[in-house]
């Protein structure tokens, strides 16, 4: 059994196995998903992020049930901005809404604000992991890699924001690092949904070399069978 996708099904290496399965939801915190947060004061329409918070909340419970590890990623940088590339900051502060500059939720993109945190119907349950990152990939500067390897966990799910941004560069990275990949199509979002869908067409080219696609959907069908006791 595996989810059915495209290009190819998921896993590309065998049948689904929930114990080497985790689901990652990406960035979704109060500073991309929230009016008053980073994204929106840079110009960003939040409102596909919005849409999607039911539909990954869905997820997530399927997931959990069926013995899934669920972890969280959160952008963030020190209060100090010492592990801010100035690179990273003259890109932002052309956007429009600088990190470390001072917005409604404290300061945009820095650890303990307010727009840091988890919107609250996602937040973290107990035994859910979360990993903090100073970078849009989630290996970068991270302990994810150690973590799933000590978990013997070869499948990756990823759903949340932005498609064109953290969600690529973790499926670049995790691809990069071996391990399998789908991209929950209607559980990741982008401010212009032209960008989401070539995001999503640049995950799938050379046969899905980075990543394979599915709807909620799909990876739903899966779960449920995973968790539906068979006849004896």
């Amino acid at each position: 059994m595996r989810v059915c996708g495209t290009p190819y099904d998921f896993p590309v290496t065998g049948d689904f196995n929930p114990a080497a399965t985790a689901l990652v939801v990406i960035d979704m915190q109060r500073d991309f998903c929230d009016p008053l947060g980073y994204m929106a004061m840079r110009g960003g329409d939040i409102a596909a992020a919005r849409k999607i918070v039911p539909r990954i909340q869905e997820v997530r419970d399927r997931a959990a049930v069926a013995g899934l590890k669920i972890i969280h990623t959160r952008e963030g940088h020190r209060a100090d901005l010492s592990d801010l590339p100035e690179s990273k900051r003259l890109k932002t502060a052309r956007a429009g809404a600088e990190i470390g500059s001072h917005g409604p939720l404290g300061r945009l993109l820095i650890r303990g604000e307010a727009g840091w945190q988890f919107i609250p119907e996602l937040e973290p349950r107990p035994g859910e992991i979360v990993i903090d990152k100073p970078g849009t990939g989630a290996f970068h500067g991270t302990d994810l890699y150690h973590l799933l390897v000590t978990s013997r966990i070869s499948n990756l799910v990823l759903v949340g924001v932005t498609t064109g941004v953290c969600v690529t560069s973790t499926a670049r990275e995790a691809s990069d690092r071996g391990f399998n990949v789908l991209v929950i199509t209607d559980c990741c979002a982008e401010p212009d949904p032209q960008e989401h869908e070539i995001a999503l067409r640049l995950l799938q080219i050379e046969g899905g070399y980075l990543a394979t696609t599915a709807s909620m959907q799909d990876i739903l069908v899966c779960l449920s069978e995973v968790t539906t006791p068979s006849d004896p």
